[in-house]
């Protein structure tokens, strides 16, 4: 059974474009929260809260090595979202093939 509250989490999270926009640079690799925030015009706070967002729904993961605070990308919290996807695309690839059938049934008797 999947796990409907993560996928409502990351669905939640990465609707939210900054939070995208910092989860798609996380994925090229980890970074600092300085990094991360280089590129964004908003606060240092408001990028900590996103990727806290980002956190709490399993996408990120960060850890305070001395004075600086780094993150990055934990793929496996996209785990849900995607057996989510996988599903929903297995059912309608399986009914697309059934009407395909179908029509190719009635293309017969004419």
């Amino acid at each position: 059974m999947l796990d409907y509250s993560r996928i409502d989490d990351s669905l939640r999270a990465l609707a939210e474009p900054t939070r995208r926009a910092i989860f798609d640079r996380l994925a090229r690799g980890p970074a600092s929260v300085s990094e991360i925030a280089g590129p964004f015009d908003i606060t240092l706070a408001a990028v900590v809260q996103h990727i806290q967002v980002l956190e709490t729904c399993g996408l990120v993961r960060s850890a305070k090595i001395g004075r600086v605070r780094m993150c990055q990308a934990d793929i496996g919290g996209l785990n849900a979202l995607g057996d989510w996807i996988a599903d929903r695309r297995s059912l309608i690839e399986r009914r697309l093939d059934r009407l395909g059938q179908l029509l190719d049934e009635a293309d017969e008797f004419e």
